[in-house]
């Protein structure tokens, strides 16, 4: 026999349906199972359903903004536009020269941020390197400490220059260690430079594309393997001088113009160091008017008005001027030792 569930038609709603358990016959597992659904008594029966329980949480539709998503790109670029000009970084200014900065979280960039601040660099000097350098903005912490571990411990940094070797070559944060910074630093050490602690901008220097092309150079105008690497020994800053836009026009003039020898290149490789044309040149004319020939460091080195004494001293001096020129040198050797203590 059918049994019907026979619903109260009241409007008020009950908490929790109650069904008395003598209203339902659950049918033995041994029985066939038809299931008869309860039809409704009248037409004006009406349903009433609990409340959801408050202790289950909402489950945003898909059509509906989440409470707790990540900010939009709008407002993650906003944050970090702002925390930037905080410490005085213009966020718009890097985009131009490195564009992926958009996309970097504002998360990695505080990190990377407070990690260089933790090594002792200011936010004077972060706007530095950040202008010089923005990818590191978008670096990886995982990337920059075995930068600073192979200038400790490989270069031989102290701790306390740590914050004016990287001031002053930012590059070298971006190198790889085993690509660029290992490989360059035995180079050097390989030609007989020492105190590479001292040098460390030549560290993020490639040996393929930059200093072999100078070595090679120095050889092609005349100076033998030997000389040349000890002019790099003797002055190490010649590797990072372009050969185009300092050796060739550099040299060419002391040459043709000045009518020199390369023994005085090889005893003073700095020669290259200073400007063709406000230095060299005007200097190189003032000795000819007066008709003295100083060595290379005397005519090259001391400020104008020194410069212009020693013109002096040896025009007035009964010395042939060359041999004037080195006792003045002489002299100023002598009294800088004294001075020390």
């Amino acid at each position: 026999m059918q049994e019907t569930l026979h619903l109260s038609s009241t409007t008020n709603a009950l908490p929790k349906p109650n069904f008395p358990s003598n209203h339902l016959n659950f049918l033995p597992l041994s029985r066939p199972r038809n299931l008869h659904f309860p039809t409704l008594s009248s037409t004006n029966t009406s349903i009433s359903f609990p409340p959801k329980s408050p202790q289950i949480p909402e489950i945003p539709s898909i059509s509906s903004t989440p409470q707790h998503l990540p900010q939009n790109p709008q407002s993650d670029f906003q944050e970090k536009m702002l925390y930037l000009d905080s410490i005085g970084i213009d966020l718009l200014s890097l985009l131009t020269t490195h564009p992926p900065i958009v996309s970097a979280s504002i998360a990695d960039v505080k990190s990377i941020i407070e990690f260089l601040h933790s090594v002792g660099l200011t936010a004077p000097d972060l706007r530095r390197i950040f202008g010089m350098c923005p990818e590191l903005l978008t670096s990886k912490i995982s990337d920059l400490v075995p930068v600073f571990t192979f200038l400790l411990r490989e270069a031989h940094v102290d701790g306390c220059d740590l914050r004016r070797v990287i001031n002053r070559r930012p590059r070298l944060l971006t190198c790889s260690v085993e690509q660029r910074l290992r490989p360059t630093l035995y180079f050097l050490q390989s030609i007989g430079i020492s105190e590479i602690n001292r040098k460390t901008s030549l560290l993020s220097c490639s040996v393929e594309q930059k200093f072999i092309p100078r070595i090679d150079y120095l050889q092609k105008i005349g100076f033998s393997y030997r000389d040349t690497i000890s002019m790099f020994r003797r002055f190490p800053p010649l590797f990072c001088y372009s050969i185009k836009e300092n050796f060739e026009p550099k040299f060419d003039y002391f040459v043709v113009e000045m009518g020199r020898d390369l023994k005085e290149l090889k005893e003073f490789p700095q020669y290259f160091s200073f400007s063709l044309e406000n230095r060299i040149k005007p200097r190189h004319r003032h000795c000819v008017e007066k008709g003295v020939c100083l060595s290379l460091q005397v005519m090259l080195k001391s400020n104008e008005e020194r410069f212009r004494g020693r013109l002096d001293v040896c025009c007035n001096s009964s010395l042939p001027s060359w041999k004037a020129a080195k006792a003045e040198l002489k002299l100023e050797a002598s009294s800088t030792d004294l001075l020390q203590p």
